[in-house]
């Protein structure tokens, strides 16, 4: 994260959220927003991976929106489908001739 602005907004908003006077969710969104429209945050190729992990360390699993899940889960199972290719498993039907 290169903005010191928003490093400096989303320890403060962490506080709230901590405290319990700031709903999680908002701080998500508030550090989209910033993110949006900050000329540095815009620039920085690394963010949207790093706003990706603060949003599922303080997001409740349930909170998290729909379409990010459901990214999420196709993810998984593409990552899972490309491990289990990887794995050589022979074929039945040469199974059944060697026997």
């Amino acid at each position: 994260m290169q903005c010191e602005r928003l490093i400096k907004q989303i320890k403060g908003w962490y506080t709230h959220v901590s405290n319990e006077t700031m709903a999680p969710a908002r701080m998500v969104s508030f550090i989209e927003k910033h993110a949006a429209e900050c000329e540095i945050c815009l620039e920085d190729p690394d963010l949207p991976e790093e706003i990706e992990k603060i949003t599922e360390m303080i997001l409740p699993e349930s909170k998290i929106p729909k379409a990010v899940r459901m990214q999420q889960e196709q993810a998984e199972l593409e990552k899972r489908a490309a491990e289990s290719d990887d794995i050589d498993i022979p074929n039945v039907e040469e199974l059944l001739d060697e026997a």
